[in-house]
């Protein structure tokens, strides 16, 4: 698990479930992704394990991850006109093809490299979107 989905995850609990304003208290799920969070500082790790994640903080992940969309797919595959990367959503060939079989973690690895990298269609589209609207 990365630590920036870590963070986004814990972002989306604490604007579904905030702090009790009495005492301060985390929501469960919070708490519990809170304190993978605080282990990975502890040590400066940007990756914890998957087998080393403690159940409550996978599920409160796994529930994030369940809001988020799939696959990358803007329907525009240059893939199956042979291209090594799609020119659509930037996945490779074997990514594409091994998608289905691929496990959130996995998936979550891709989407952050190519949301790193921003050259796929599917990104200019958004920036042109983006630039539109405050244009």
């Amino acid at each position: 698990m990365h630590i920036a989905d870590l963070e986004a995850a814990i972002n989306h609990w604490r604007a579904r479930m905030p702090a009790d304003a009495s005492s301060g208290a985390l929501a469960p799920p919070v708490r519990a992704l809170a304190d993978l969070y605080g282990r990975m500082a502890l040590t400066g790790a940007r990756y914890w394990r998957a087998h080393a994640i403690p159940p409550a903080a996978w599920q409160a992940w796994l529930a994030w991850y369940a809001t988020l969309p799939d696959a990358p797919c803007i329907a525009v595959c240059s893939t199956s006109q042979g291209d090594a990367v799609c020119k659509g959503c930037g996945r490779t060939d074997a990514e594409v093809a091994l998608w289905p079989a691929m496990g959130p973690l996995q998936k979550r690895a891709v989407w952050r490299r190519i949301t790193r990298q921003a050259t796929a269609l599917r990104f200019l589209r958004q920036a042109a979107a983006k630039q539109r609207q405050t244009g």
